[in-house]
């Protein structure tokens, strides 16, 4: 991603980035202005796809005038049609003075066996028993489970009769696309690059991708799964206020969310009283919120009948069997850490305990590590264009009947080791994201292998866990071998934060675990936290070697300082050597000054180091240039007074070719990223990672150590001043 911003075309509109105009070249009449949304929300309480409906029939185009024109008009029909519960009277008394009044709202229709007719409520406009004729509900079956916004023409007559409701239903629309072109769709998809196509993706969510990592977006996308992929098991646990809800009640009018307290068989899969079928039967995605909660009561016969239905895809009404495609999504909040999880019991330790079982969690094919999602923040909405959501729910219902899940065969086999259901999971997930990202089927190896290791990540996650659970079940090797032979293995991010916790053993096991070592933040030296000896005459524990070698870190890691990375190889040097061409922005010169300070922890007071960078100046952006001149002068004035002799040489950009960290005690470190290791954090002062590196997110990156022959010291440059 580029370090700039594109400038606007004119000084009258507002800015547009490249992709945002390729977006409506290509896509032009089913993209909408994501930031419309709050503009024309106000007070009323719909969810985004209905506004976003609207938008889309008057505002979807990048003409300034059109949109200022098209939100006028959406909120004029707002005004009009949109009925607030607290103005329901009103509205009753205009459709009676008129005859016959528009109006938008939720409108749920059941069967009155008595009457034999089909009767409507209209949820804020608070009337009931509106007669709804018998091809309206073939045509919206979703009527009759859970509700469904419509624009509806209400008329009003009136008679003698008590037991007619003067309320009669003229027309009803539900707000959903009726039709698009699929051609076009795949047409314009090749039109983008992959990473263009992904913050696409996450425009239309309505999140701005430049603040959020590459696993960040993919996370964001898996819960799009449900909507494209047919009876998809996918559970996301973590801390509150990382919008684990929104997508399954604002995204999609195929989606249902319901709380998980609310469940019942009745209501999900069948009422044997009447025969009348539940969500599952209507539903692309019957979503759990606030699931969580070991203390919550469960009906032990609903969680049979899940488990039967998430491994089936069937249920049963009487002595039918009954299936469905409804795909079910799990979400609820954590209340500790992964690692005292991961001590203490397990990530699925927060589920009520009809829950906690290993038949069922078997049954999940993906899990979303909540604890690695942000927390939703105000800048981390987007204001560029993305899909009309009904428009982008449409494209995955379409999708639904596909399978893209061998899609990765010709370039990779699964390990032996993993079993059916471990398969399918990765499958279904790996189906899923291909049909989000690639329509078409086509992917490059590199593409697909990325893929590939998010959805068998996903599904480790679920079985590690159910192997401290359930003893009985046989280890898995989770990877892959490529055409070459080579194998692959898999691990989850947790596990290489927290491999002692992680790798324990199962619940079964008695042994203690070994007594873990804290390290400082800054310092990194390990201090025992178990009992010490205060005996003074023990012998020194001498040093622990040097690692020698290479080390990959996951995006996404946490526990990564330069402290534990760099800070040890750099002890004892007078002389030490930083080539990085990227110390240019305010973060970036931010990583150099916790480097600094690291070094200096590192040292004796009385010593002093010098200290040479060789980076790269700005060179087109003279005011950038400038800013850059004076983070380097006010870093060379700090590190002076902790003994550290900051010079900087400016080289050429086609001069420098490996990043890299060379001292006069013979180490060698070739930094594939260079310092810039780490993700976008807030700002906040009250956020650890601010202060300490390893509560930051780090980017995917290698880091290499080799200790060469010893150069002789030299002073000289040592006295000359240095100079930014």
């Amino acid at each position: 991603m580029s370090e700039t911003q594109n400038e606007p075309r004119n000084a009258d509109e507002p800015q547009q980035s490249d992709l945002d105009y390729k977006i409506n070249l290509l896509f032009g009449g089913v993209v909408v202005r994501k930031d419309l949304v709050k503009a024309v929300k106000g007070n009323a309480i719909v969810p985004s796809y209905v506004l976003e409906y609207l938008l889309g029939q008057y505002a979807a185009s990048d003409d300034e005038a059109t949109i200022q024109a098209g939100i006028d008009t959406v909120r004029q029909i707002l005004a009009e049609h949109y009925v607030h519960r607290s103005e329901s009277e009103l509205v009753k008394s205009k459709i009676k003075e008129r005859g016959r009044h528009r109006i938008i709202d939720k409108v749920t229709v059941t069967l009155n066996e008595k009457a034999d007719v089909y009767e409507a409520e209209f949820a804020n406009l608070g009337i009931k028993g509106v007669i709804v004729d018998s091809p309206i509900i073939k045509a919206h079956p979703k009527l009759l489970v859970g509700g469904v916004w419509c624009i509806c023409d209400i008329e009003y007559f009136h008679t003698d009769d008590q037991r007619v409701v003067p309320w009669i239903l003229g027309s009803i629309k539900p707000i959903q696309l009726s039709r698009f072109d699929v051609d076009q769709y795949l047409e314009s998809r090749r039109g983008f690059t992959t990473d263009e196509w992904i913050d696409l993706l996450m425009q239309s969510i309505g999140f701005n991708p430049e603040m959020f990592s590459r696993r960040g977006k993919f996370f964001q996308l898996v819960r799009l799964i449900p909507f494209v992929e047919r009876n998809y098991n996918l559970v996301e646990l973590g801390p509150k206020g990382t919008g684990k809800s929104h997508i399954f009640s604002e995204f999609s009018p195929h989606g249902m969310l319901i709380s998980g307290g609310e469940v019942t068989v009745p209501k999900l899969f069948v009422n044997n009283a009447n025969g009348r079928i539940g969500l599952v039967g209507y539903w692309d995605v019957v979503a759990f919120d606030e699931f969580a909660g070991k203390k919550k009561r469960t009906d032990r016969a609903l969680v049979d009948i899940m488990k039967n239905y998430m491994a089936n895809k069937s249920f049963s009404r009487g002595i039918e069997t009954l299936g469905a495609e409804a795909s079910m999504v799990f979400v609820g909040n954590t209340s500790h850490t992964v690692p005292y999880m991961l001590k203490n019991s397990d990530l699925f330790d927060e589920l009520p305990e009809a829950y906690h079982d290993p038949a069922y969690l078997d049954r999940l094919h993906h899990y979303i590590p909540g604890w690695e999602v942000d927390i939703i923040r105000g800048e981390m909405f987007s204001n560029g264009y993305g899909f009309v959501v009904d428009y982008i729910a449409e494209v995955l219902k379409s999708m639904r009947s596909q399978d893209y899940s061998d899609r990765y065969q010709q370039h990779f086999t699964l390990s032996p080791d993993i079993s059916t259901r471990d398969r399918d999971g990765i499958h279904k997930t790996f189906s899923g994201l291909m049909k989000i990202l690639y329509p078409d089927g086509h992917a490059s190896s590199e593409e697909i292998e990325e893929i590939l290791r998010f959805a068998i990540e996903g599904r480790k996650r679920v079985k590690d866990q159910i192997l401290r659970i359930d003893a009985t079940m046989p280890e898995v090797k989770f990877g892959y071998l490529d055409k070459e032979g080579s194998w692959h293995s898999v691990a989850t991010l947790e596990e290489d934060e927290y491999p002692t916790y992680y790798h324990r053993g199962r619940k079964e096991d008695t042994e203690p675990a070994e007594a873990p070592t804290e390290t400082d933040p800054l310092v990194g030296a390990p201090t025992s936290t178990g009992e010490t000896s205060t005996d003074q005459s023990a012998a020194p524990v001498p040093a622990p070697e040097l690692f020698q070698g290479h080390r990959e870190y996951h995006e996404g890691q946490r526990g990564v300082s330069y402290a534990e990375l760099l800070v040890p190889h750099l002890r004892g040097a007078s002389q030490i050597r930083i080539v990085d061409p990227y110390v240019r922005l305010f973060h970036q010169a931010r990583n150099l000054m916790e480097l600094v300070e690291g070094i200096a922890r590192g040292k004796d007071p009385a010593d002093e180091v010098t200290l040479k960078l060789v980076t790269v100046e700005f060179q087109d952006d003279p005011v950038k240039r400038q800013k850059q001149y004076e983070y380097l002068l006010q870093i060379q004035k700090s590190a002076g007074v902790l003994g550290i002799v900051l010079d900087v040489e400016f080289a050429e950009p086609q001069a420098i070719h490996d990043r890299s960290i060379t001292t006069d005690t013979g180490w060698k470190i070739l930094l594939g990223r260079g310092l810039d290791i780490f993700q976008r954090m807030s700002d906040s002062p009250f956020d650890l990672a601010t202060k300490y590196q390893k509560y930051r997110d780090v980017k995917a990156f290698g880091i290499t150590y080799i200790r060469e022959a010893i150069v002789e010291r030299s002073d000289a440059g040592a006295d000359s001043p240095p100079g930014a």
